[in-house]
């Protein structure tokens, strides 16, 4: 797939939304084709580093206690979740329901982990915020920054995949950038590569998705298998 034809389609996303009183996020949808998502080979589930970043901060929560909430503290985590406050979570659906809510990224002490499935995996499972177990000393501003770079790329029930790559405060070119990342991911990962890739569109939150090159997807793929 050719840089121009993205950056053709990021142009054209732009021109179908109206200005809204919010920043709008830009999000890659692809819909794949001769793709059994019944076969767990084929499931894809993917962190992808966006070179130009994600455009807008991640919200971290800390389910935590001792060093590694003192650290988080520190780092700038102001989300943190006692065990406490988690065993009171289970009889106040309501408050777990709107942490869950707030944060896009949890860490978590790895021996808080049983406690955290217990009260609030059935929330975060399906939204696949599942926290991630840090030591006590894991260097967080690290994790912080690469967090900020990182989306999740996956197939869940249907044969899409959707994610965001950035935010319409960046330019075109760093949306292209972020945009070919997750492509490049995709054509490794995929048995066919390309050639699983009916169609791609990139879109604004509240605009029509504009298509990546028309059918030159499917004619890119084709010449490749021969």
């Amino acid at each position: 797939m050719e840089q121009k034809h993205v950056q053709e389609a990021i142009k054209q996303a732009r021109e179908n939304s109206k200005k809204r009183n919010f920043s709008q996020t830009f999000d890659l949808v692809v819909s794949l084709k001769d793709f059994d998502l019944s076969k767990p080979e084929n499931k894809v589930k993917e962190e992808v580093v966006l070179p130009a970043g994600r455009g807008k901060p991640v919200r971290i929560g800390a389910i935590a206690e001792g060093e590694l909430a003192e650290n988080a503290k520190k780092s700038g985590i102001e989300i943190i979740v006692s065990k406490a406050d988690l065993q009171k979570m289970q009889d106040d659906k309501k408050s777990a329901k709107k942490l869950v809510n707030q944060v896009d990224v949890f860490i978590a002490s790895p021996d808080l982990m049983a406690e955290v499935g217990k009260t609030l995996g059935p929330l975060l499972g399906p939204r696949d915020k599942m926290p991630k177990p840090l030591p006590p000393t894991a260097p967080l501003e690290a994790f912080i920054q690469r967090t900020n770079k990182v989306v999740n790329v996956r197939t869940r029930d249907q044969p899409i995949i959707q994610c965001l790559v950035g935010t319409e405060a960046m330019k075109d070119e760093e949306i292209g950038q972020n945009l070919m990342a997750v492509l490049t991911v995709l054509e490794n990962k995929l048995p066919k590569g390309l050639g699983n890739i009916k169609a791609a569109y990139v879109k604004l939150t509240m605009g029509k998705p504009a298509l990546i090159g028309g059918s030159k997807i499917q004619e890119d793929s084709e010449g490749g298998e021969e």
